[in-house]
């Protein structure tokens, strides 16, 4: 994927952080808590795998609820809140304001067309960070999305907790 230079170039600008904490995600039934999606979504282009978490449980669970209202029929399945002890060394983390510069307004982050979105992911998995920190398009919180494979040996990254919703 080739990325517009101007946003590589505000991209750039941010500071990478370390992250080190507990994230919680939304599971349903028997998937596995660590499987990272790979077909694309908000903040991943297709072929770019990223776990989806969030820093919060109620974001968690805000994220998951929509996920479930966009299905025809809701699955009959158990619903799960993973946490996941996490340690990250470059992780970027981007506010409204830093969204609204790089194009991303309130409105484009809560559409179902991901474009924009996946576009900043991918530019951040493209410069090597771990991870990247947003806001939530559907609950005053931020998620976490862990691009895999660029995690640092030193990192963490375990489950550490499973609540049945």
């Amino acid at each position: 994927m080739i990325f517009r230079p101007e946003l590589l170039d505000r991209l750039e600008d941010i500071e990478p952080r370390q992250f080190s904490g507990v994230v919680f995600r939304h599971v349903l039934g028997e998937s596995a808590p660590l499987g990272a999606n790979t077909r694309g979504a908000r903040w991943n282009p297709p072929d770019v795998s990223a776990l989806y978490t969030s820093l919060d449980r109620d974001t968690a669970i805000a994220e998951g609820d929509f996920i479930l209202s966009l299905q025809q029929v809701r699955p009959s399945v158990t619903r799960w809140i993973v946490q996941i002890q996490v340690t990250l060394q470059r992780v970027m983390e981007v506010d409204e304001v830093t969204l609204q510069e790089l194009g991303v307004s309130r409105d484009v982050l809560e559409a179902l067309d991901h474009t924009s979105c996946s576009e900043i992911g991918g530019a951040v998995h493209w410069l090597g960070l771990e991870g990247l920190i947003v806001p939530s398009a559907r609950w005053p919180g931020q998620n976490l999305v862990i691009y895999i494979g660029h995690q640092d040996p030193d990192g963490v990254f375990e489950v550490v907790g499973r609540e049945l919703l």
